[in-house]
């Protein structure tokens, strides 16, 4: 299993934690929340730059491999990034949970490094007429982005621990000990043991 999570953030007041997962070959799961946007329909999509130098306006168009104009996620045509909308309560809070084919975490198409990002309004799933329909959706300002940055297959790793390491647990000198993936905000905990 693959596994990716994006941190979205924005001056606005709106962030969340976007959780991806993808078994072999299979659909990519998408699961997470978004808080601080206003109740209703968001527009909600993977953007083709993992670029946000200049906040979500330079994540670019939606990621769009196969050239495709904008649709819902059930549609035959549509860009890849297009995820449909996401909807927020009176809370504020959109809880996500996507099964979606087109955004695959391995080979030429990965999403990895690619922007994800919420919009002010809804998505019109390219049938709403305006003229942004089929390309964006009508979906209206960027509110929150983040990258897809980390990625990781659920695999044993083995390693050896040398008797010159800071780590002082004496039963584990010279052992060979086995390592899974650990959540990426335990990385700086991690180097610091080293």
């Amino acid at each position: 299993m693959v596994k990716a999570v994006a941190v979205l953030g924005s001056n606005e007041g709106v962030k969340g934690t976007i959780f991806f997962s993808q078994e072999g070959d299979g659909p990519t799961t998408v699961t997470g929340s978004v808080s601080g946007l206003k109740p209703g329909l968001h527009g909600f999509h993977v953007h083709a730059l993992g670029d946000t130098t200049n906040g979500c306006m330079s994540t670019g168009p939606h990621y769009n491999p196969a050239g495709k104009e904008h649709g819902a996620p059930e549609d035959e045509i549509r860009h890849a990034g297009d995820l449909g909308n996401v909807t927020a309560g009176a809370d504020g809070v959109a809880n996500i949970n996507v099964t979606d084919c087109q955004i695959p975490l391995t080979g030429p198409n990965s999403i990895i490094g690619r922007a994800v990002v919420v919009h002010a309004d809804p998505d019109d799933l390219g049938k709403g007429g305006h003229e942004l329909s089929k390309t964006t959706g009508n979906a209206g300002g960027r509110v929150a982005c983040g990258l897809s940055l980390f990625s990781c297959r659920h695999q044993q790793i083995e390693l050896s621990i040398p008797r010159h390491s800071k780590i002082r647990a004496p039963d584990l000198y010279d052992q060979r000990i086995v390592m899974f993936p650990v959540e990426s905000a335990r990385i700086d905990e991690l180097i610091k043991l080293a």
